[in-house]
């Protein structure tokens, strides 16, 4: 007997990454909304940080509109706003600039640092989160995931979702996501205990810290206790908070089975649903759209590199990237780095390769002689001092990406087979030497490599396939797992993703098997590399979010199951 699921008529999404573009998080949401936009129009409410009073937020279009007598929808939000400002929280609502532009809630949590103490006591008699070793941004997050939970409470009591004396309760879930929400979460369990919770990690904060601190992490899962190497890490109250609330919410989800094996042992909670990352077809283009996109952002690149290094790309040149947050080893830079080095003593590699690591890193501003050779055109043929990196840091001396080059030999020497270019910058469309959108250079890349040591779903693969670039990431990635089940067995460079084995201890082998990788497809003609990259899109094509959104659908019903059981047990 199939029994219907239950669905919400609201959803409420809580993350430090709406309208705030930082990393992975905003990618999910951003390109999941115009799916759930679609199902249900304007019932679907994302409540991020505003970090923008008295600024222009690219991200957000604000609705300012004050309240009428009309009683549109406009003046309804705007006497919602009125009630929350008198409850003392100040909210902004507006749009979110990504397709579907969803309804989005900003919420300034600044006045709440006054009241930290007491919010801080109240999680610990309620849930026992420990915040007393709190420090770094532990204090911030924690104010703005308050704040949204008393948005969520507020919009909830002043829209009468309960359906008030007469009317059929509405089913609400609030989902929140990573630590930086998990004590909103919990408000909202509290004080408005008819709204189905959902958290979602993704990336549990003790084993980033783990293998960010060069421990082994997955030989000896099993063995580590969560709460013993939170407190050897001094990461104690962001693994307070993360296992208290994967713990009490009525559904606890993560995004990939390796993910959830590090719940399972670190926060002593399996997950009850694995909620895998999905991506949206609309943000690729097609037809002549995508062979002119593919043409600029190569020869943006190639220009870039010639102005930098002084010499001149052939036609063919392999074009490799790496990308992602500037976790030195958890995101493999430092294998990657190792593996081009390799590659350029490699007497089997039969093209020139133009490696880019495109990872943000502590930028004092973009090199204004290269801007002087971008601008003044044409072709040069000597190098810039320092001709590996695109933008100064503020501490070039300490800088792990180009130190290693220089201790392996990349200095982009005319004889060079591999030339490494460093673009420590965001992709933002501003950052001054590129000035094109992350989306629009990855577009112009024949091969990107991630291969990372911890990666708990690996959105970077998934969007370069998605962009028809193959890509080589890892067994540790839940990307590369959930390809190796696709294929049914090893998936190979052939299919658009080739994903090597690692472990705690093979990055020597893992450098080796990237090498051989870009041997491999620069060896191939180009009616070989085409049908390589139609594989790769072929395979994006299963990830999208029509597909992968049934799994929130299942969570969906989990957590309104749960809280209707707890309701039914309250009364």
């Amino acid at each position: 007997m199939n029994i219907a699921k239950l669905t919400p008529d609201y959803i409420f999404e809580s993350s430090w990454e709406v309208c705030n573009k930082v990393g992975g998080i905003y990618t999910v949401l951003s390109t999941r909304a115009k799916t759930l936009q679609d199902a249900m129009p304007d019932r679907v409410i994302f409540i991020g940080p505003d970090f923008w009073i008295g600024r222009e937020n690219p991200l957000f279009v604000e609705d300012a509109t004050p309240a009428s007598a009309s009683g549109g929808q406009a003046d309804t939000l705007a006497a919602w706003r009125q009630q929350a400002a008198r409850e003392g929280i100040a909210v902004r609502t507006g749009r979110w600039e990504i397709p579907g532009h969803p309804m989005v809630v900003l919420v300034d949590f600044q006045p709440f640092f006054s009241i930290k103490n007491d919010i801080y006591a109240a999680a610990w008699a309620d849930y026992q989160v420990d915040s007393l070793h709190a420090y770094g941004d532990y204090d911030e997050a924690s104010m703005f995931s308050y704040a949204a939970g008393r948005v969520v409470e507020s919009f909830y009591n002043f829209f009468r979702l309960d359906g008030g004396d007469e009317g059929t309760p509405r089913r609400v879930v609030y989902q929140a996501h990573e630590w930086m929400t998990g004590l909103g979460a919990l408000y909202v369990k509290k004080h408005v205990p008819a709204v189905a919770t959902i958290f979602t990690t993704h990336a549990t904060s003790i084993g980033r810290s783990i293998a960010g601190n060069h421990k082994p992490l997955y030989d000896y899962l099993f063995a580590y206790n969560g709460n013993q190497m939170a407190a050897e890490l001094n990461v104690q109250s962001k693994h307070s908070i993360e296992r208290q609330s994967a713990h009490h919410v009525d559904c606890f989800t993560t995004v990939s089975d390796v993910t959830g094996r590090e719940c399972a042992e670190l926060l002593d909670r399996e997950p009850d649903a694995v909620l895998m990352n999905g991506f949206e077809a609309g943000f690729v283009p097609r037809g002549v759209a995508f062979t002119n996109r593919r043409r600029k952002a190569r020869a943006r690149m190639l220009q870039v590199a010639n102005a930098l290094t002084g010499h001149t790309f052939a036609a063919d040149t392999i074009v490799v990237a790496t990308s992602g947050r500037y976790e030195f080893k958890n995101k493999g830079i430092d294998v990657f780095i190792e593996a081009m080095a390799r590659l350029n003593a490699d007497p089997r590699l039969e093209r020139e390769v133009l490696a880019f690591i495109e990872v943000p890193a502590w930028v004092f501003c973009p090199r204004a002689d290269l801007q002087e050779r971008l601008a003044q055109g044409g072709t040069f043929d000597t190098p810039l001092d320092q001709p590996v990196i695109t933008h100064w840091l503020h501490d070039m001396a300490s800088d792990p990406a180009t130190g290693l080059m220089r201790a392996l030999g990349l200095n982009n020497a005319k004889a060079d087979k591999v030339k490494v270019v460093f673009a420590p910058c965001y992709m933002d469309g501003r950052d001054g030497i590129f000035n094109l959108h992350y989306y629009d250079l990855l577009i112009g890349k024949d091969l990107t490599v991630y291969p990372s040591y911890y990666e708990p779903w690996g959105y970077t693969p998934l969007e370069s396939v998605a962009f028809h670039v193959p890509t080589v990431t890892t067994t540790l990635a839940g990307f590369g797992l959930w390809a190796n089940k696709e294929k049914g067995a090893d998936s190979t460079l052939a299919d658009g993703v080739s994903v090597i084995r690692r472990t705690d201890y093979n990055s020597n082998d893992v450098a080796d098997a990237i090498g051989q990788c870009v041997v491999r497809y620069a060896a191939m003609d180009a009616d070989e590399q085409k049908a390589v990259r139609k594989r790769a899109a072929k395979l994006a094509e299963k990830a999208l979010w029509k597909h992968f959104i049934a799994y929130y659908y299942d969570a969906y019903d989990i957590a309104l199951r749960r809280a209707e059981a707890r309701q039914a047990a309250a009364e």
